[in-house]
């Protein structure tokens, strides 16, 4: 229990504005609840919401000394109330969710809170599997990242060792990770291999595909394979031998075959979204796993890709 002292400029406050603003991590629907259960108290009595604050008042705090903290990126995740997420698989190692087109996985220069990586903080916090009071260094991590417009699975590491194996997984190519996307067009042959040269231009947030190697430039390979055609698009299933930012965006748009949507590297931004979604994950550990062994051989797949329902249905 912590308390604070109403001073002659807190005077004449709404409590619940003056709490909110005093510990800024506390989400307001949080902070109604806290008043209704009695944890927040005014002179060692009930306090109600829209009372107004008198010089000398004392505020009993039951709350969590989290909630004191000034706010940091490490700890926005705090203000998430109710964490958004869609669960595809979850147990005590990792989590793998679906994220949604739109949000982004880390807190970049357009956003902070709502991201993915505090959605799941908030969620593993709220379930008390997880505190950043209860750990000297870990914190729950993303094992591989997917695009603000791309929606798909993600990977959720809960534990140090989970974490250090998944990162080494994913290196060595021993989880298998494919997407469906839209293009315009069809691909000939339907099903084949992109190959080339991929160059980041920072600056410009895009990259640039070429045949021939440059300097800077990374190899990327795509494996693809056409399931369906219909009034001029193609449903493909791709497969990334190599993980490139922007990869299959890139090289499709580069092999004459932009995808629906896509207005960075396509021609028609019909859709808020490019249509591109990783749906599906195996894990295929050829080397120990340790204890992720028994996941060895196992797909998880999401329940849908609107896309798909939407133009191929």
């Amino acid at each position: 229990m912590r308390e604070l002292t109403i001073g002659k400029n807190d005077a004449g406050q709404r409590l619940d504005r003056f709490v909110s603003k005093s510990l800024p991590l506390l989400p307001p629907a949080l902070l109604q609840k806290y008043i209704r259960l009695k944890r927040i108290k005014c002179n060692g009595a009930r306090a109600q919401r829209d009372q107004r604050l008198q010089e000398g008042d004392v505020l009993q705090l039951y709350i969590n000394d989290e909630f004191f903290d000034k706010p940091r990126e490490d700890n926005l995740f705090l203000t998430l109330f109710k964490p958004s997420l869609t669960i595809v698989y979850e147990d005590e190692n990792l989590m793998l969710l679906d994220k949604r087109p739109g949000l982004v996985v880390h807190a970049d220069e357009t956003e902070k809170v709502n991201t993915l990586i505090n959605h799941i903080q908030a969620y593993l916090y709220q379930k008390r599997e997880w505190n950043p009071k209860w750990e000297n260094a870990f914190t729950p991590a993303l094992c591989n990242r997917i695009d603000r417009n791309t929606g798909g699975i993600v990977i959720a590491a809960k534990t140090a060792e989970a974490l250090r194996i998944l990162n080494q997984k994913i290196k060595d190519r021993e989880i298998d990770k494919r997407y469906l996307c839209i293009i315009h067009g069809t691909p000939q042959p339907r099903e084949g291999r992109l190959e080339g040269y991929l160059f980041k231009d920072a600056v410009k947030h895009r990259v640039y595909v070429t045949k021939t190697p440059q300097k800077g430039a990374k190899t990327c390979c795509t494996l693809y394979r056409t399931l369906q055609t219909k009034n001029g698009l193609s449903l493909v299933e791709c497969e990334l031998i190599t993980g490139r930012t922007h990869q299959i965006r890139a090289q499709m748009a580069a092999a004459g075959h932009p995808l629906l949507g896509d207005g960075k590297y396509g021609k028609d931004p019909a859709r808020t979204y490019q249509a591109l979604y990783s749906y599906k994950l195996t894990f295929r550990f050829t080397t120990d796993a340790g204890c992720l062994s028994y996941l060895n051989g196992k797909t998880f797949t999401v329940d849908r890709v609107d896309f798909v329902q939407e133009y191929f249905s």
